[in-house]
């Protein structure tokens, strides 16, 4: 096993464990002696340690989880297994500073306020476990596109299912290690430490085999969409208490001017396999330029999907994004976007579907810091099963220098069940005095003045219903880039909802 600064303090987690179970401590004092470890208990599962051991100097840590202690050693020793040369500095930098991040991070609970209608205890309960380091080359791209794309096989780059044309010169995308340009990987490195999210975001930086970069540089147009499409083909089967884990993690990089549009599409090999898929998305979008991003997301409905997205906007820069969720047993997108510079605009349309017993969660965060800056949040799910749920929390912050802000917010979700759970907790802070700010939330099944306005015109209940529900989403739907990507969206629906709608 490969050195880790994880492996003492998991060491001494576990005989801590071990010592509040015990009904004697005597045993134990020669362990503690020889370590040398206060120890000050808080409760049978957080403890206050520190620790002073030969083999490895371990920052004092306030609360040590032996879960995530465990998961982020059995990640670096998978990850020092699979390279046999040094990481880049970016990617070295990313892990370092996600290790020393896990040592003080306890795992989630429904005590926690943003975790309080999620319940994490699919993978908290389950062996968490890396993917291989060698995913199946013989993968075939059945789907095709008529897009640049570049396909990731469990968080790994597969150079030949992937088609990337030429693209103008100095743009790049493409993996940390393809990286020529000095000035491009030092831009990398600077901007790794630009954000600190919660413990997924710290568990992707120890565990990602390797950075995805997607680099516009200034004034640049890129015309077609650069499509990036995430396989999950590693699971387990159900039954089984293991949970493969996936760590990818994309850098994109638009310079002053530049534009360019993103789409993210995640794909489970088998629906019924069991597995984790943990990712994070970092952006910087420079003075003036654009970027649309469509973000998609069809995985196995018994697996579980963490997705961090990172936003930072500068002066008179465009960010908009489209998000279709409906795959994922545990589906939770954590979505933060800082508006660093005046006239910045942030467009955001999401559509959520539990189809089955799913949870469906967004947690966004939109902190607007400069003068007249704009944003628009549309929120729209369905929960078609007695024991799905969908969660909504969105915090839309408008700072004291943020004058002539114009920020809407509205979130709509329809319940088909009797037992359907929605919790919605839309949110806006003004301590700016100039604004012009608001936010609604409706939740119901479909209205009686609907379905009478089909009935009068002689459509049956039916049909009617069908119609009503899928017009529903499709405001959402009709705003992705490609015809033929909605087309795929609304089968995939239509799929997942036809158990309901059949029995209407």
């Amino acid at each position: 096993m490969a050195a880790s600064i994880f492996t003492p303090l998991l060491d001494t987690t576990k005989a801590i464990g071990s010592l509040h179970t015990s009904s004697s401590s005597s045993s134990y004092l020669p362990f503690l002696q020889s370590n040398r470890i206060k120890i000050t208990p808080k409760s049978r599962t957080a403890v206050k340690i520190k620790v002073s051991n030969p083999r490895s100097s371990i920052p004092t840590a306030s609360f040590s989880d032996p879960f995530v202690i465990e998961v982020a050693e059995t990640l670096e020793d998978a990850i020092s297994t699979a390279s046999a040369s040094p990481p880049p500095l970016p990617l070295q930098k990313l892990r370092d500073a996600s290790s020393q991040s896990l040592l003080s991070t306890p795992w989630p609970s429904r005590k926690d306020e943003p975790f309080r209608f999620t319940d994490t205890s699919l993978i908290r309960n389950a062996q968490i476990v890396p993917v291989s380091s060698s995913p199946p080359q013989s993968l075939t791209d059945s789907e095709g596109t008529q897009v640049p794309n570049l396909v990731l096989i469990d968080g790994y780059i597969i150079n030949s299912l992937s088609q990337l044309p030429e693209l103008p010169d100095g743009a790049f995308i493409g993996s940390l290690s393809m990286i020529k340009s000095d000035d491009l990987m030092k831009k990398v490195s600077e901007f790794m430490s630009s954000f600190d999210g919660d413990l997924f975001w710290s568990i992707n930086g120890v565990g990602a085999p390797d950075l995805v970069v997607v680099y516009v540089p200034e004034g640049c147009r890129i015309e077609s969409p650069l499509h990036l499409r995430y396989y999950s083909i590693e699971g387990a089967e159900i039954g089984e208490n293991r949970m493969p884990l996936s760590n990818p993690r994309v850098v994109v990089i638009v310079e002053k001017g530049g534009e360019v549009d993103l789409i993210e599409e995640y794909v489970g090999g088998d629906g019924c396999k069991c597995y984790w898929a943990n990712s994070v998305l970092q952006v910087v979008i420079g003075e003036g330029a654009k970027l649309k991003h469509s973000y998609i997301q069809n995985q196995s409905l018994n697996a579980a999907h963490v997705k961090w997205t990172s936003v930072t906007q500068e002066s008179a820069s465009s960010y908009e994004l489209v998000e279709i969720s409906i795959g994922g047993k545990l589906s939770r997108h954590n979505l933060h976007i800082q508006q660093v510079g005046p006239d910045t605009s942030t467009d955001l349309s999401t559509f959520h579907l539990s189809s089955a017993e799913q949870t469906q969660d967004l947690h966004s965060s939109l902190v607007l810091d400069h003068p007249r800056g704009t944003s628009k949040q549309l929120h729209k799910c369905i929960v078609a099963h007695s024991l799905g749920q969908a969660v909504f929390d969105g915090n839309v912050k408008v700072n004291r220098f943020a004058q002539q802000t114009d920020a809407g917010q509205l979130t709509r979700s329809l319940l088909l069940e009797p037992r359907a759970t929605v919790n919605i907790k839309p949110n806006l802070q003004i301590i700016a005095d100039n604004v012009k700010c608001s936010h609604g939330a409706a939740i119901s099944d479909l209205e009686d003045d609907q379905m009478f306005y089909f009935r009068a015109r002689g459509v049956d209940p039916k049909t009617a219903r069908r119609a009503l529900i899928f017009s529903f989403a499709a405001e959402v739907i009709d705003r992705l880039p490609q015809k033929s990507l909605q087309k795929k969206v609304e089968s995939n629906i239509k799929n997942l909802l036809e158990p309901t709608l059949g029995s209407l």
